[in-house]
């Protein structure tokens, strides 16, 4: 395999921030190739000071680069300059470990965690002169593999990609690259056979294999072209991840990026149950890293980076057991220095005086608390059960302990949600500023306000989604009650940016078209303020005739078939359905790791159930209370930021 490095090296000054395409990352490998090794290219379609810090990629590379028969490289997005400059030199994408051109991998591995970054998955494959359509590809093109969270549906790229990964990646991605290795060493034969072997593994999900029906402009199936292919794609869930301590050794970015900390994973999966969130819905059940390994991590990789900080990553990191016992043995440890802990999505009735004094011990960072909710009653439809008093207690928990700003982060557009729920949103906020008052001489509060879109696997699959006009009226709204309300100001995200992501969240294959429409009209780097365009998604959708009416605004009936009825994140789709009800009704829902099984299906299904070192609730919290996320140093950025 060649390096364009020589011809890259001398193009470097024509961009911004040439950091971004160099490599030479402390923890970065240099795989030692062969013709009968399966090459990887991990790819992140965004810039590399946002696709460094994924874990996701992070562990897949280490793992796979442990294999005797594979190799890994990473690559990511070029900015729009970079792009511009490729096509000039006619030189192709290439990873920043060694700068070879994607063309030569196997495997174009590309992680999506946003819906939006849809058309840089496009851009890449075409900066890397590798057919965008999959059946348009030679036998001796890159396979497209995609993972991530959007993957649990597929079917708007389903014409670009050939296959997606279901859940966890750790043991599925050693299946693929043995299947790829036999087929690759049997001379490549066809792509097909290759495709129709990917599809028989679980968790697999290659859309070649399958044929969407169609009538009068309804999807009404999805079904298996060949007989050895699942009628039901099954998500991959890994059972202990005592067996999987990566990263091991985490990436040092040589220039900026977000989230530019140790990151250590404390455990995975969520069963709070919040309604809204797709990510505690398909990542069940819980499994926990044992606390001792957490201290481990934690000590050998702030000793080998360097860094300063670490964050305990998880969906609801209070919910791990003994969490302040691991905070306070970090801070405690003389090995780490003088080392500050940030705990993202930290539970509002679990953050304490203790945790607070345990954290301020270091060098404060940010303090971000998600109601989610203004109002009681939505967070009972929302099934975020956490009543006013946890909050100002934890809001007065961190004043006390000598913090004086913080940030609530909230959506609008919700599930009945009504003008007196949107106004609750800046009320919370006023009362938390006059919580801070007792304790500070000019306490403020951010208000952030995102509008709500509903995701696959989740009890509001169902939900039609507000319009952008009515999006924008609450932002209004909320921006008005804000201007008369001293200590608080108010962020809020672009509601078109909301409707772009409803078109693909839960579309079908026929919203293929209309991504290769926006990426041919130069729609990349969506999730960019300053790139995107609702227009260009309003006249694709026009062009292919499609409606917004029908795949955003409109509500789905219980009969209907979903896009993504032939996968399964191990959730009963009845469950989610008298979830949904529960949620018209304002019924909320407690904590199933503290009470009898709800038969989710996330245990039953897969046999595995949840891993949590203690049979109790953990310290601070309530057994009917629910979860509040709270992120320390980790902060939704606007739409008037860099990102959306």
């Amino acid at each position: 395999m060649s390096s364009i490095w020589p011809q890259l090296e001398g193009i470097l000054d024509d961009v911004q921030k040439p950091a971004r395409y160099i490599g030479c990352e402390d923890g970065a490998i240099t795989p030692k190739y062969h013709r009968d090794k399966v090459s990887w290219l991990l790819t992140y379609p965004d810039t590399y000071e946002v696709g460094l810090p994924n874990q996701g990629l992070q562990i897949l590379y280490e793992i796979i680069n442990e294999r005797s028969d594979a190799v890994a490289e990473r690559a990511y997005a070029p900015w729009t300059d970079m792009a511009s400059v490729l096509r000039q030199n006619r030189l192709p994408f290439f990873s920043v470990d060694t700068h070879r051109p994607a063309q030569e991998f196997d495997v174009l591995g590309f992680n999506l965690s946003a819906e939006l970054v849809y058309t840089n998955l496009l851009e890449c494959l075409d900066l890397a002169d590798v057919p965008i359509h999959t059946e348009r590809r030679r036998p001796e093109d890159p396979l497209v593999i995609v993972g991530g969270h959007c993957t649990y549906n597929p079917e708007p790229i389903a014409d670009f990609i050939d296959a997606a990964v279901l859940g966890d990646g750790e043991e599925v991605v050693s299946d693929i690259t043995e299947t790829i290795r036999r087929w690759k060493n049997s001379g490549r034969t066809s792509r097909e056979s290759i495709l129709r072997e990917l599809a028989t593994i679980p968790g697999v999900y290659v859309p070649y294999a399958y044929t969407p029906e169609y009538e009068k402009e309804e999807l009404i199936s999805i079904t298996p072209r060949f007989p050895e292919t699942p009628e039901v794609v099954e998500k991959r869930t890994v059972s202990d991840l005592t067996d999987w301590p990566y990263p091991k050794n985490q990436l040092v970015p040589v220039t900026e990026v977000v989230h530019d900390r140790l990151n250590v994973e404390v455990f995975r999966g969520c069963t709070r149950g919040c309604r809204f969130c797709q990510a505690g819905m398909i990542t069940r059940p819980v499994r926990e890293r044992p606390a001792k390994q957490v201290r481990t991590m934690i000590s050998e990789g702030v000793r080998r980076t360097g860094y300063d900080e670490v964050s305990l990553t998880s969906l609801s990191t209070a919910d791990f057991s003994g969490i302040e016992e691991v905070v306070k043995g970090t801070l405690d440890d003389s090995g780490c220095g003088q080392l500050s802990v940030s705990l993202p999505s930290l539970r509002v009735d679990a953050f304490t005086v203790g945790i607070a004094a345990e954290l301020q011990r270091a060098r404060r960072t940010g303090l971000t608390f998600a109601p989610e909710a203004g109002s009681w009653r939505m967070r009972q439809v929302i099934n975020k059960l956490v009543g006013e008093d946890d909050l100002y207690s934890a809001v007065e928990s961190a004043y006390s302990q000598g913090w004086r700003r913080m940030k609530l982060y909230f959506l609008t557009g919700l599930p009945t949600e009504t003008d007196e729920d949107t106004k609750a949103i800046i009320d919370m906020a006023r009362k938390c500023v006059e919580v801070g008052r007792s304790h500070q001489k000019s306490p403020s509060v951010t208000v952030s306000v995102g509008g709500f879109v509903p995701k696959p696997f989740t009890p509001f699959q169902w939900f039609g989604q507000n319009t952008e006009e009515e999006l924008h009226r609450k932002i209004r709204l909320l921006r008005d009650e804000a201007k008369s309300s001293r200590g608080v100001q108010f962020k809020w995200h672009d509601s078109r940016a909301s409707v772009a992501e409803g078109i693909v969240s839960r579309g079908d294959r026929r919203i293929g078209a209309v991504i290769e429409e926006v990426w041919r009209k130069g729609g990349v780097f969506q999730e960019w303020s300053e790139h995107f365009n609702l227009q260009l998604w309003v006249d694709a959708m026009e062009k292919h005739g499609l409606s917004l009416d029908s795949y955003v605004y409109r509500h789905r009936t219980e009969q209907e078939t979903l896009p993504w009825d032939h996968l399964s994140a191990g959730l009963h789709k009845d469950f989610l359905w008298q979830e949904w009800r529960d949620a018209l009704d304002a019924v909320g829902l407690e904590d199933c790791r503290w009470t009898p099984c709800y038969d989710c299906g996330a245990c039953t299904g897969y046999g595995i159930e949840h891993v949590v070192a203690s049979a109790q609730p953990p310290a601070g919290g309530s057994q009917g209370t629910g979860q509040q996320n709270l992120t320390s140093g980790s902060v939704p950025v606007s739409f008037s930021g860099m990102k959306l």
